[in-house]
């Protein structure tokens, strides 16, 4: 097991130029040749045991070994591999759909916005850019739907893209809105992930359609496969019938889509919340409901950059020949030399005065 992890480890360090590591049996010449001065003895069992001596000089050996080990090392360019690494937060995968259909283009008093009013396109692209990237480990998909659904930005961490991808559904919406397309791919959002992550698919609509029964059974099968939490933010127009209301006559899809939409999510046997909202603060007020409520743990990666290591080489290199040059001047008699200089610059003067 022990060797097992130390191979792992091992196995994150590499080197640019491998070849250059032949050079490493250079650094065992200082065990065989002493760069130490040689001085001559008659006889050296004459003199007694030098402990200190042989440590020093045993130390110098190393230090050679070191330095010259140090700079083949270096030059050969080590460096510790990128790798990534799997952590667990706090978080949700969050499948965001948005209706583009032109209704979205009014304001919720169900005219064209004049003036300081927002368009209910506007204040949805502002309060769910402010949603993504309150809490760090959120991912996140956008799609946008109408007459047919368009993937903005697959499901991502990066939250500065998504906040980007849901600033850039600004163009004008068309008349119809195909509920069913847009939320097949709004499922489809969701990868392959551990079964206590937490998903979320959040529809931000003012409006629904009549799906198609056909087309009901593969969408209960998708949720089925998926179940993700649903949510529905529905931005209802002043004056215009809340999603429980009955109609007075036929109580059809046609007549009551919303209402009838409403029936389906409910049926289909997973988590499902609807928040009606008149208003940038009740839609303010809803996403945060469903941000408190998605606080589950969830995996996420950390990619750790490949990082330069021929400093510590380098740096050893460095210390080892410091080793080397203090044990240089420690051979040196600097007070003889001292007096040898002295005596030369003596010398001409008394060749004057004689």
């Amino acid at each position: 097991m022990a060797s097992d992890s130390m191979g792992g480890a091992l196995a994150r360090f590499a080197v640019d130029a491998p070849l250059v590591l032949w050079l490493l049996p250079l650094a065992l010449l200082p065990l065989r040749r002493s760069a130490q001065r040689v001085v001559p003895v008659a006889a050296v069992d004459a003199g007694p045991a030098d402990a200190l001596s042989q440590a020093v000089g045993w130390t110098l050996r190393f230090a050679g070994c070191l330095t010259l080990a140090g700079l083949v090392v270096g030059i050969a360019g080590p460096y510790r591999r990128g790798e990534t690494i799997t952590r667990t937060g706090i978080g949700a995968q969050i499948s965001i759909l948005v209706d583009r259909s032109g209704s979205m283009n009014e304001t919720f008093a169900g005219r064209q916005p004049s003036g300081a009013e927002e368009s209910k396109a506007a204040a949805s692209r502002r309060l769910l850019g402010d949603f993504v990237g309150s809490r760090a480990h959120d991912q996140f998909a956008v799609t946008a739907f109408s007459t047919a659904p368009m993937l903005v930005v697959p499901m991502t961490d990066r939250h500065a893209a998504v906040r980007a991808a849901i600033q850039a559904i600004d163009r004008p919406g068309l008349d119809y809105t195909n509920v069913a397309r847009g939320l097949a791919m709004g499922l489809a959002q969701f990868g392959p992930q551990a079964a206590n992550v937490s998903r979320a698919l959040l529809m931000v609509s003012d409006g629904a359609a009549v799906i198609d029964p056909r087309v009901q059974g593969t969408l209960r099968a998708e949720f089925a496969r998926v179940r993700p939490n649903l949510y529905w933010l529905f931005l209802r127009t002043k004056g215009s019938p809340s999603i429980s209301d009955k109609p007075a006559g036929e109580d059809t899809p046609q007549a009551a889509p919303e209402r009838h939409l409403d029936l389906f999510f409910k049926s289909l046997g997973v988590p499902y919340r609807a928040f009606e909202a008149e208003g940038p603060e009740a839609v303010a007020a809803a996403i945060r409901q469903i941000e408190a409520l998605e606080r589950d743990p969830i995996p996420y990666t950390e990619q750790r950059p490949r990082r330069d290591l021929s400093w510590v080489a380098f740096g050893a290199a460095l210390f080892g020949l410091l080793v080397l040059v203090a044990g240089k001047l420690a051979e040196a008699d600097l007070r003889r030399a001292r007096g040898a200089n002295r005596l030369v610059a003596e010398a001409p003067s008394e060749r004057i005065a004689a």
